[in-house]
């Protein structure tokens, strides 16, 4: 069980006010880009350099990652001449925190001055041209426990963050989509960098054969339990977006199938491709500026 945090959707500005202005006083980065690392890739930020760490449990207001392969710190520093701050584990649903609280981070960061967001998760496979190991690029989303009322832009709107009715057809930036793409060239990873549409589901248990088969009619090539709470504040924030999942498990649409996902293969995978997702990462943070005209604008 974690000890911070609890269900009820009680953020105020105030809270928010307080855990940045707490951050602001004892880190001396301004970072312009933050970076959520999914399950397994809290490694992403060991390129970082002038760190500055805070462990979620001592930053105030903040929850705490209970999750597997989810560290649970705050990591400021600068990369590739950029100043990045970095998730190393992010929130969930299904660890009983309100999406208030899952996405508690992604408004601090539009308060530290933030402009782009980049989010990254584990997802399971659905298209069948997908391959466990694949880096997918998140071009849309389909937010399923949005459908059924689980939200996180529900309740009293501030207009200090964002209108009331955000546009979420270009949530995810296509230049820097495009920019992802080039660089996959370069670094000659086309044979395993995918372009897909991601599913998220409240979890924790992995789908049924059932559920996945409705998935795919859908039009969903991968599907997890997170990012898109965060992506939905960020765009709501008017934050850039750039999103990739990286596929550590093929989907069971077949029920003669044997073989049953877990999440220690999860986080293998990740651990496998995780030098190719950061050296991605890092040549994309290298080159954001090169889109810094277009940061409200997809």
């Amino acid at each position: 069980m974690h000890t911070k945090g609890s269900t009820e959707c009680c953020c105020s500005f105030e809270d928010y006010n307080q855990t940045t202005e707490w951050l602001l006083s004892r880190t001396r980065h301004r970072p312009k880009i933050a970076v959520v690392c999914g399950s397994g890739l809290g490694l992403l930020a060991d390129g970082v350099t002038n760190k500055e760490i805070f462990p979620y449990a001592d930053i105030p207001n903040f929850p705490v990652s209970t999750v597997p392969g989810h560290e649970g710190c705050l990591v400021f520093g600068i990369l590739k001449g950029k100043s990045c701050v970095f998730m190393q584990g992010r929130f969930h649903l299904y660890e009983g925190y309100s999406l208030c609280k899952v996405t508690f981070p992604v408004r601090i960061f539009k308060l530290l001055g933030v402009e782009t967001l980049i989010v990254t998760n584990a997802s399971g496979g659905l298209c069948p041209d997908f391959k466990v190991g694949d880096i997918m690029l998140i071009k849309d989303h389909i937010n399923l426990p949005g459908f059924a009322g689980q939200h996180p832009l529900c309740g009293p709107n501030d207009e200090r963050f964002g209108i009331r009715f955000p546009c979420m057809s270009d949530a995810y930036s296509k230049d820097l989509r495009k920019l992802a793409l080039d660089i996959s060239h370069e670094l000659d990873y086309t044979n395993f960098v995918r372009e897909g549409v991601y599913c998220m589901v409240s979890g924790p248990n992995f789908e049924t054969i059932a559920e996945a088969r409705m998935l795919q009619v859908l039009g969903c090539d991968s599907v997890g339990m997170s990012t898109v709470p965060e992506v939905t504040v960020a765009k709501h924030c008017g934050l850039r977006v750039f999103g990739l999942s990286l596929i550590t498990n093929k989907v069971s649409l077949d029920y003669s199938r044997e073989e049953k996902v877990n999440h220690e293969e999860v986080l293998e995978i990740s651990k496998m491709r995780a030098e190719h997702v950061q050296m991605m990462l890092n040549t994309l943070i290298a080159r954001s500026d090169q889109l810094d005209e277009g940061i409200n604008v997809n």
